[in-house]
């Protein structure tokens, strides 16, 4: 295992990851855009000409004077084409003209529309996955897996699994690490900054340096997921055999998955002193694991405890 190879990845994921920004364009073009003084339109997070796929089965856009109205359906992608303020509508006093192309036109409510639709952006897409019940449900299901993983674990004792049975690595408890950083981060934008937030999800991009302090970090943080993870494959698969590794992924998932809805859902204030906690933890095994006073007299290979080698499977007394 050597460090370096890694380090030059991450200095060229980061050359890379400096060029990649996703910007949403026109996919129709609509007349009659009228110039926008209301500061409350200006400052909406996503702007003129953003592109939206439609998510309800139905969505019916009014026409002028909202007499008439066409449907639009799911899958349909459409344009923001004009804002417009109707004070006096005590529902939702924000309008959104949209267009699916030069004969489907209509005005829509503001918050029937963001209720109704994603933007087209695979970023975006990528984080409704997330917020969706879907993914809970998923989440349900791999929790399922992890509860039957372990299971097998009680019941043939010959399996690896993080916090328990770990792989001679320091990447599993440093991804798990940055997983619970990431969704710490997360949890503190939508406490103290959601308009960041909203804004992001409308204008996404994988850059951390062009966005604010708090959500530089986060991206940071999942950056440095995708390295530490490429880095814990390469040890896992040198280390075991692929049916260990699989069940050792599974395992390592669900564990990820805990750490994010924990960190994510639980009260911010608590969330800083746990992430403090488990990070005290994580030093701990990290320097725990570097502990190596025996070594193998048939391999050669690093072992914690007299007895049977876990890489040639010789006996050490």
């Amino acid at each position: 295992m050597r460090p370096t190879k890694y380090l030059l990845l991450l200095f060229l994921l980061a050359i890379c990851v400096s060029a990649c920004h996703f910007r949403t364009g026109a996919s129709a073009s609509v007349n009659g855009q009228t110039e926008l003084t209301d500061s409350s339109i200006q400052t909406r997070p996503y702007p003129l000409s953003s592109n939206f796929k439609v998510l309800a089965d139905t969505l019916w856009l009014h026409q002028l004077p909202f007499t008439d109205s066409v449907p639009v359906t799911c899958d349909d992608e459409l344009v923001v084409a004009e804002f417009a303020i109707h004070p006096e509508d005590s529902a939702d006093s924000v309008w959104v003209k949209v267009a699916r192309d030069q004969a489907t036109i209509g005005w829509i409510q503001e918050k029937t529309l963001l209720e109704n639709i994603v933007p087209v952006d695979p970023i975006s897409q990528c984080i409704h996955w997330f917020s969706s019940s879907r993914a809970l449900a998923f989440f349900s299901i791999l929790g399922i897996f992890f509860l039957w993983t372990v299971y097998r674990a009680v019941s043939k004792k010959q399996i690896k699994l993080i916090w328990v049975n770990d792989i001679d690595s320091i990447f599993p408890i440093t991804l798990s690490w940055l997983l619970a950083a990431a969704a710490t981060l997360y949890n503190s934008l939508q406490q103290f900054a959601p308009h960041t937030w909203e804004c992001y999800y409308y204008n996404p991009s994988l850059n951390p340096f062009e966005q604010t302090f708090l959500l530089s970090l986060f991206l940071l943080c999942l950056w440095l997921i995708a390295l530490v993870g490429i880095a814990m494959l390469d040890d896992l698969f040198h280390q075991t055999t692929l049916e260990v590794a699989f069940f050792y992924l599974l395992g390592l998932a669900s564990c990820c998955i805990f750490l994010y809805i924990f960190f994510t859902y639980i009260w911010i204030y608590a969330a800083y002193l746990c992430f403090a906690a488990y990070t005290i933890w994580c030093i701990q095994r990290l320097r725990n694991a570097a502990c190596y006073p025996y070594a193998c007299g048939a391999c050669g290979a690093k072992m914690k405890n007299k007895g049977i080698c876990p890489h040639c499977g010789a006996l050490n007394k």
